[in-house]
């Protein structure tokens, strides 16, 4: 996890929406010249680490008063590369298309791929690329929702870096995370990475037009998501054939509706 490995202290150069910006986080040095050196006191780590925690929380809790004053319904999404994140944002704008508008905040290392195949759909969305940073954080996306024009939306939607462990430790002042898993990607995620499937209030079962061809089962990674997300709401969808998709949208709708009944937080 970010807070234990540092992951979270290294970092560069990140751009949100074609702009640069500083990560306003500390960064170590490049180990591709040869010296000897004596690493620095765990201590200080564990304190740096500490504050930039806290000093997302503050920040994470900034993000959410905003968005409930705007009467948002905001989903963060997380899941491993390769599950399906963007095809099911996209499938879930489309078909919530005359209901509710979704806009899109779109996490990457590197590209803008993803954020490209979702403005040919006509969704807004606004890429964040992350540079070496393995996930996002509030900073990022209280800058990145600044350039979202967000009285045109209903749902935000936050397409996180693929990667099951450091996402798990950042709030970004969401009301809802969404973890996906993919048939493809067999049955013991929950187990492998519980800080992620735990943390969420969402669990989605992805591609389940695969299940029989990967050999999937499907009873073994129910139980597997029960066991570690036991609160979790579970859905069972696959964003090609749209099968499943109706429970998802009917649920997003009745939580958006949840959402405007909720009062403003902290700004």
């Amino acid at each position: 996890m970010c807070k234990e490995c540092g992951c979270g202290l290294g970092g560069g150069d990140v751009k949100i929406g074609g702009h640069s910006h500083e990560h306003d986080q500390h960064h170590g040095h490049g180990h591709d010249h040869g010296h000897s050196h004596s690493h620095a006191p765990a201590p200080f780590k564990l304190d740096l680490n500490r504050s930039l925690m806290e000093k997302n929380n503050l920040l994470a809790e900034h993000n959410r008063g905003f968005f409930r004053a705007k009467k948002l319904l905001v989903l963060n999404v997380v899941s491993s590369p390769g599950s399906g994140k963007t095809t099911f944002i996209r499938e879930t704008a489309v078909k919530l298309a005359g209901k509710l508008r979704v806009g899109v905040i779109v996490g990457d290392l590197a590209t803008d791929n993803d954020a490209a195949r979702l403005k040919t759909a006509g969704i807004p969305v606004i890429q964040i690329t992350t540079g070496t940073v393995c996930h996002l954080d509030a900073d990022m996306v209280s800058k990145a929702a600044a350039q979202l024009d967000l009285d045109k939306v209903d749902v935000l939607v936050i397409e996180n870096v693929g990667n099951l462990v450091c996402p798990a430790d950042y709030d970004l002042g969401e009301d809802l995370r969404v973890v996906l898993l993919s048939t493809t990607e067999g049955e013991d995620k929950p187990l492998k990475y519980p800080p992620m499937f735990h943390s969420a209030q969402v669990a989605i079962v992805t591609k389940s037009d695969l299940a029989a061809a990967a050999g999937f089962n499907r009873e073994l990674a129910l139980a597997n998501l029960k066991r570690v997300s036991h609160h979790a709401e579970i859905f069972e969808l696959s964003s090609k054939t749209g099968e499943g998709m109706k429970a998802w949208l009917d649920f997003l709708v009745k939580q958006r509706t949840l959402s405007q009944q909720r009062t403003a937080g902290p700004i």
